[in-house]
């Protein structure tokens, strides 16, 4: 069924007889298989209101990113938030949108200084599982209203409600970029550049390099590039990408994470940098192929592997044998980010591509503890009482 207004919307949910599949551009197929009638919002599009002075932006939630971007790049503005565009990496095809953007709460390198999707949301209209039509936030920087909803549905990937608007906050684009790039380092070296003062906006790892990106005013922008060679000492090996259109392109690559287009199975693992590699990734995955990507500074990271990849690290780390290649390792990546031994302050890991038979075999978002669950569960009754947006998906 393709919507057309928050009206059909809210008439369309609340005549639902059954599950309802929620998609917006369908380039982020994310999750558990969900049976169910198409609700189809792409049709939910267009800028309702832009205030470039205000640092203000309202859009349908239908509206593709890419139209989003050349609205504000027309006033030298961008969102901050970096929304990566995975259509690559998960085979997709479509026009990701805004909605779905702050649905999966998606937020790329520029985390690490600028904050995630949802610290950007000012405000946002939805339709809960009953077919009501709620407003949280509002439409400028300053606004208090109480229940945090705006928060709540960022990352709820449409298990609580149904976007119709949203609200963001935008910044101006920096004049100028550069990033350098250390061969052979890794997260101590994004770490040092992070406590530094010189306002690094980017530290990914990829291909035996740290990536290391600064933006603001050119003179400045050259300034902390310097410095930050010094840092590391005049001896190491550093190549400085001055070219603002080529340092862009290289950070597209790593927020949209291409390198790992071509595997079969890819996972999204987050904890903190100082034990993703020695006590989460390196005791699973040390002695096995995989394709890894370093992003928030160690604290991201992307895993991908092929069918027989996984099948063939499940043998030598001695797992369980699993009925699809892939879901003893999953299963024992999520045990390994749950152990407060290993992983103080916890983590996430979520299978982000993989064949069908495997998203439906696994939980494809970490289990969380009891307590949690029990609020989500209770947050989910509430919001959607039926049980109908996107039942599953998240199991």
């Amino acid at each position: 069924m393709r919507i057309s207004s928050e009206q059909d919307l809210a008439a369309a949910v609340r005549e639902a007889r059954g599950p309802l599949r929620i998609r917006g551009g369908g380039t982020r197929t994310v999750g558990r298989p969900v049976a169910g009638e198409l609700l189809d919002l792409s049709a939910l599009s267009g800028v309702r209101l832009y205030e470039p002075g205000a640092l203000t932006l309202v859009v349908g939630a239908g509206t593709p990113l890419a139209e989003v971007e050349r609205v504000l790049a027309g006033e030298g503005q961008r969102l901050a938030f970096e929304p990566a565009d995975w259509r690559a990496l998960l085979g997709t095809s479509g026009e990701p949108t805004i909605g779905g953007a702050v649905a999966a709460n998606v937020s790329g390198p520029r985390r690490i200084q600028a904050g995630a999707c949802r610290d950007a949301l000012l405000g946002l209209r939805f339709v809960d599982g009953r077919g009501t039509v709620i407003r949280n936030g509002g439409r400028v920087m300053k606004n208090v209203t109480g229940y945090d909803l705006v928060r709540l549905l960022a990352g709820s990937w449409g298990t609580l409600g149904v976007l119709s608007e949203v609200a963001l906050k935008v910044l101006p684009q920096p004049e100028a970029e550069a990033t350098l790039r250390l061969p052979g380092a890794g997260i101590a070296e994004m770490a040092r550049a992070m406590a530094s003062p010189f306002e690094v906006s980017g530290a990914a790892a990829l291909d035996g390099a740290v990536l290391l990106r600064i933006e603001g005013f050119a003179g400045s922008v050259a300034y902390r590039g310097e410095r930050l060679r010094a840092l590391f000492g005049p001896g190491r090996e550093i190549e400085m990408i001055g070219d603002v259109a080529q340092s862009r392109r290289l950070w597209r690559a790593v927020r949209d994470v291409t390198a790992l287009a071509g595997c079969e199975i890819v996972w999204r693992v987050a904890a903190a940098a100082s034990v993703m590699r020695a006590a989460l990734l390196d005791p699973l995955l040390g002695r096995v192929p995989h394709r890894l990507q370093l992003d928030w500074a160690g604290a991201l990271a992307w895993v991908g592997m092929s069918g027989a990849e996984a099948a063939e690290a499940e043998r030598v780390l001695g797992l369980p044998a699993a009925q699809v290649p892939g879901g003893a390792l999953h299963h024992a990546l999520q045990a390994r980010v749950a152990d407060r031994a290993l992983v103080p302050g916890g983590g996430h890991v979520t299978l982000m591509k993989g064949p069908e038979a495997l998203r439906r075999a696994v939980t494809v978002f970490q289990p969380e503890p009891a307590p949690l669950a029990a609020l989500a569960a209770g947050l989910r009754a509430e919001f959607d009482p039926r049980g109908i947006l996107n039942p599953g998906l998240m199991d």
